[in-house]
């Protein structure tokens, strides 16, 4: 009897140890399907991000983001606020006909043979059609030629007078101001490597190596140096401020590697009515640098969610808000990793990721209703539109976290959205706060484009000399003027601007440039 219990307790013991086996191997094979199914995310969003179209519009829309059903839900919220209130009706845009008035007119008759008019009581033209016409650019040189006067002295000696050479910036140099414009902005404004432009003045019949090209842009930087002081004082006495950061590789920074990340930095922003747009090179993306950047302003900084302007943020003169382009990017990448692969329909309902991003997107659809009021209407018509679908966002983002896969590209989307919270919201509290940080990051763009053509910096020198450049061009076309103009304004003048008075005549708002319609 006593072995029969042995046998018995021994068998229990060999089950309970063969069951605690089991559900360790199913607990294994459990956190691999996870782990499977988190680096399947990450094959499809790589593979997106390397072989897909960059443009954030998903390639297919399901009901729920269906603009007809936005609007009716916006309207019936509309029907809530006073008249004055509403959001304004789209615009429909129609066709632009013809060219603009602005450009010059070269009028070729078509005349009859004299034997085709021969007897007609009278002869009149009409406009039959409009053809664009392009002058490739051409190469002069310019000789000075300097008159000199002789006057005879009383005591015998000749005395000479020589007519006042104009001042150039770069004192002895063969570039005139024009080409030197047209050098930033090609290269600056439109992404054009010293390399092509090289070849392109080459075929007009110049020889103009790119090192040259080079020197004179770094050579350029010390002279409007002053010129962005100015600016940036200008800029921080604003109290509304965008700033975002991205890699540059500059080859030959001092204790860095070649392949090593430096940043460039734009802060976009100033008093009302003299937006101005700053780059700055930096190889650190440290706190340091922000509040640098940042000396002396008081107001709203918008931001992402990046620690490095944390300190900026303890400063009690500074307010922070977040950019809700940044979490809605990271759903978007979440739907990417979660696409089915080409050729495959798309299978049950609606992921966390679609929800969410159906909610935002009915922010930016009161956003584009809104662009054209005032601060006042747009205050009031966020209130009554934006916070209710806000704090619906909230609480559904709060109940559904905890359904989804931790570490999933849905759920770092979902905890960054609510870690940047209140930050995200804030703008809802003054019409003159943007959504998001797009101002900045649209500045920063050509930057990127104009990056993967020259793809580089040599020297520290030519990383803020680029980062001179492109904070002209930008703050520029904030302004409404043509790059190449307003470089070349400055460029005429800036040798002479020895006052303060004649550095600010400088500035973009204080100039007579025509603004771009």
């Amino acid at each position: 009897m006593r072995n029969v219990q042995d046998t018995l307790e021994s068998t229990q013991g060999s089950l309970q140890h063969n069951q605690s086996q089991l559900q360790n191997r199913d607990q294994q094979v459990s956190d691999q399907t996870k782990y499977i199914r988190l680096l399947e995310e990450y094959l499809r969003l790589a593979n997106a991000q390397k072989f897909g179209a960059s443009s954030e519009k998903l390639a297919y829309q399901i009901s729920l983001f269906d603009e007809a059903e936005l609007a009716v839900a916006l309207d019936e919220l509309e029907d809530q606020l006073p008249d004055e209130d509403l959001l304004k009706p789209r615009v429909v845009k129609t066709r632009r006909r013809g060219f603009s008035p602005d450009l010059k007119r070269i009028r070729i008759e078509l005349l009859l043979s004299q034997q085709e008019r021969m007897g007609a009581q009278s002869t009149f033209f009409t406009k039959t059609k409009e053809e664009l016409e392009y002058i490739p650019a051409k190469l002069h040189v310019l000789e000075y030629w300097q008159e000199k006067a002789v006057f005879s002295q009383e005591d015998g000696s000749d005395k000479l007078v020589a007519a006042q050479r104009p001042n150039h910036p770069l004192g002895k140099c063969f570039a005139s101001l024009s080409l030197l414009a047209y050098i930033i902005v090609a290269k600056y404004a439109d992404g054009m490597p010293l390399y092509r432009l090289e070849s392109i003045i080459k075929r007009s019949g110049a020889e103009l190596n790119r090192s040259t090209m080079a020197q004179w842009i770094i050579r350029l930087d010390l002279v409007f140096k002053p010129l962005l002081e100015r600016i940036r004082t200008l800029q921080n006495s604003g109290d509304y401020l965008q700033a975002d950061e991205t890699r540059l590789q500059v080859l030959k920074e001092p204790g860095k590697t070649a392949q090593s990340d430096k940043w460039m930095w734009v802060i976009r922003g100033g008093p009302p009515g003299k937006p101005s747009v700053l780059f700055d090179y930096d190889p650190s993306r440290a706190g340091a640098v922000a509040e640098r950047l940042l000396d002396g302003f008081s107001g709203v900084l918008q931001a992402d969610g990046y620690s490095g302007y944390s300190q900026v943020y303890k400063k009690d003169t500074v307010t922070r808000i977040g950019c809700m382009d940044h979490a809605r990017r990271k759903f978007i990448e979440a739907i990417k990793a979660a696409e089915p692969a080409k050729g495959e329909k798309r299978k049950g309902q609606p992921s966390e990721a679609d929800v969410a991003l159906s909610k935002i997107r009915q922010l930016y659809r009161i956003e584009t209703g809104i662009k054209d009021q005032d601060n006042h209407q747009r205050y009031n018509t966020r209130q009554a539109l934006a916070v209710p679908i806000l704090e619906s966002l909230k609480i559904w983002l709060e109940k559904n976290i905890g359904k989804v896969l931790k570490g999933s590209h849905t759920f770092k989307a979902m905890q960054y959205m609510l870690n940047q919270w209140p930050y995200l919201v804030d703008y809802c509290a003054d019409g003159k706060l943007n959504i998001s940080n797009a101002l900045a990051e649209n500045a920063i763009r050509p930057f990127a484009i104009g990056r993967k053509a020259w793809l580089f910096a040599d020297t520290p020198h030519g990383a803020r000399a680029s980062a001179t450049c492109y904070s002209l061009i930008e703050t520029a076309k904030a302004n409404g003027i043509d790059p190449y103009a307003y470089i070349k304004y400055i460029l005429d003048r800036i040798a002479d601007a020895d006052t303060p008075e004649k550095l600010d005549a400088l500035l973009p708002w204080n100039t007579p440039l025509a603004r771009i319609k």
